[in-house]
C-alpha cells in the first residue's frame, strides 16, 4: 500500500482540531448535565439524554474554540501555551471560527428540539461560556465564573428533561446543592491550575486569585473552595434521597478532592498531577449519583 503524506497530513489537522477544541474536556463535563437530569426526579428520555449531549458538545466545542481565538494574544506570550494549535499554525483562525458557528448551531438547534424552556434560555449559558476569556481580563476571580460556566450543565440537565412542566417547577426540581457544589469544585480546582501561570499573570496583569493574593492564600482560597464543595455535595444524599452508592462515591471523591489541594501544597511541581485528579472526581461523583437513582427507579 501506497504511502499517501495527503492522509497524514489531513490526519494531523484533525488531530490538531481535537487538541483545540480538548474533546475529552467536554466528555468529562458531560455526566454533569446527566445528574442534573437523573436528579431532577422528572422521567428522562434516551431522546432527551441524546440531545443533551449535543447541546452540550456543541457549546463546550463552540466556547473552547473561541477560547482559544480570545486568548491568542496571552497564549503566544505564554511559554506554557506557546505550543498550542492555533499559535503553532496547526489550525488556522478561519478553521476555528467556523468550529465556533458550527458548534453554536448544533447547540442552539439541540435546545430548540428539547422543549420551550431549554430554547428560551438556551442564550444564558451560550454568552456565559464564551464570555469567559473575558474575565480575566475583567477581574480576578475568572475561577468563579468557569466554575459557574459548568455548573449550569447541572441545571441544563434538569431543564431539558422538564418537558411540559412550568419553568418555576423546572427551577424548584433543579440540585442546587449539586449545582454549587460543582461551582466551587471547579472554582478550587482552576484556582489550583492558575497556580503554573503565576508569575506570568502577574507580570502581564492577567487576573487570578494567585496573582492578586498570592501563591500561599490562593492554596487556602482554593482550599475553602473544595471544603465547601465537599459540604455541598455531602448535602445531597439527605437532599435528594441518595444511598449508600453515592456516598461511597462521594466520600472517595472527597478524598481526592483533599488528596490534590495535599499534592499542590507539598509542591507547585504537583500541580499538573493534582490537576489531572479532577476527571476521576467528576466522574465518580456524578456516575456514583446517576447509579444510586438508577437502582431505586429498578427498584433495588
Amino acid at each position: 500500500m501506497a504511502f499517501d503524506p495527503g492522509e497524514v497530513s489531513k490526519a494531523s489537522r484533525f488531530h490538531a482540531l481535537m487538541r483545540l477544541v480538548r474533546i475529552e474536556h467536554t466528555l468529562f463535563s458531560l455526566p454533569y448535565a446527566y445528574a442534573g437530569a437523573f436528579l431532577s426526579g422528572f422521567h428522562v428520555t434516551w431522546a432527551e439524554i441524546i440531545l443533551m449531549s449535543l447541546a452540550l458538545l456543541g457549546l463546550r466545542t463552540a466556547a473552547l474554540a473561541y477560547n482559544n481565538i480570545a486568548d491568542i494574544d496571552i497564549d503566544s506570550l505564554n511559554p506554557r501555551t506557546w505550543n498550542r494549535p492555533l499559535i503553532k499554525g496547526a489550525v488556522k483562525i478561519s478553521d476555528a471560527w467556523w468550529l465556533v458557528v458550527v458548534g453554536s448551531v448544533i447547540y442552539f438547534v439541540s435546545a430548540v428540539l428539547l422543549n420551550i424552556w431549554t430554547a428560551l434560555l438556551s442564550p444564558i449559558p451560550w454568552l456565559l461560556a464564551l464570555a469567559y476569556p473575558q474575565s480575566k481580563r475583567k477581574h480576578s476571580f475568572p475561577h468563579l465564573h468557569l466554575g459557574l460556566t459548568l455548573a449550569m450543565a447541572v441545571a441544563g440537565g434538569t431543564i431539558a428533561v422538564a418537558g411540559n412542566a412550568s419553568l418555576l417547577e423546572a427551577l424548584l426540581r433543579v440540585p442546587w446543592a449539586f449545582f454549587f457544589g460543582v461551582l466551587f469544585w471547579v472554582a478550587g480546582f482552576d484556582t489550583i491550575y492558575a497556580l503554573m501561570d503565576y508569575e506570568f499573570d502577574v507580570k502581564h496583569n492577567v487576573g487570578s486569585i494567585p496573582a492578586r493574593f498570592g501563591i500561599k492564600k490562593a492554596l487556602d482560597i482554593a482550599l475553602a473552595f473544595h471544603l465547601i464543595a465537599i459540604v455541598l455535595f455531602g448535602l445531597a444524599v439527605p437532599l435528594y434521597g441518595l444511598g449508600w452508592v453515592y456516598v461511597a462515591g462521594w466520600l472517595v471523591a472527597s478524598a481526592l478532592i483533599l488528596y490534590e489541594n495535599y499534592l499542590a501544597r507539598r509542591s507547585l511541581e504537583n500541580v499538573p498531577k493534582a490537576f489531572n485528579l479532577n476527571i476521576p472526581i467528576g466522574l465518580i461523583l456524578t456516575l456514583s449519583a446517576i447509579a444510586d437513582v438508577l437502582i431505586k427507579l429498578g427498584g433495588g
